[in-house]
């Protein structure tokens, strides 16, 4: 874990639609999450860093089917030269997205991670960021999951908190761990990316 890593020049905001943050359905502890979510794009707006929303398209049924109002983006978009929304159906926000060229058209090689679910999507698109040479910056509080059930002669219940920080340690020592959103700052992309 580091205090106050160098600036990043993006921050990608992942999955943050209102079935995973609003209501009776969402992550535990979602006021918060959403708290450190709206400063780290307040301060990465400010900068003019590049700032990508990856929104999940989740299968027929399920609360972030596309066109229902749980796949909605729970945060406001600027939408414009240095804020984006990517939709994706794959944990990795990379696969078979634009968020690589995205991210090369502007410049960027150190980005900030944040949202949901910790050991899926945000886990996932991390460690292909961290494949593909990005400095990778995850801030502890602003990364959430759900309770993993328990699993009959497995394991007992576990604890969201203790699911999301087992998702960080599983991104090895490449990643850099920020306790707090607060300490993570930005600074301006190198060019502007074009929205996908």
């Amino acid at each position: 874990m580091t205090d106050r890593p160098a600036p990043v020049t993006a921050l990608l905001v992942i999955d943050v639609q209102s079935a995973f943050v609003a209501g009776d359905a969402a992550v535990p502890d979602a006021t918060r999450l959403l708290d450190r979510v709206t400063g780290l794009l307040g301060r990465a707006r400010e900068a003019g860093a590049l700032v990508v929303h990856l929104q999940n398209d989740g299968p027929a049924g399920e609360p972030d089917e596309p066109g229902t109002p749980g796949w909605e983006l729970h945060l406001p978009v600027r939408t414009g030269p240095a804020e984006t929304v990517i939709r994706k159906s794959e944990d990795d926000g990379f696969e078979e997205t634009p968020l690589g060229s995205v991210l090369a058209a502007a410049g960027v090689r150190a980005l900030a991670v944040c949202g949901v679910m910790s050991e899926m999507c945000v886990l996932a698109t991390a460690r292909r960021a961290l494949e593909r040479d990005y400095r990778v910056v995850l801030p502890h509080d602003a990364h959430a999951t759900y309770d993993i059930p328990a699993a009959p002669d497995i394991s007992d219940v576990v604890p969201a908190a203790m699911a999301s920080r087992v998702a960080e340690w599983a991104l090895g020592d490449e990643v850099e761990i920020v306790a707090r959103a607060a300490n993570v700052d930005f600074t301006a992309a190198v060019t502007t990316a074009k929205t996908a």
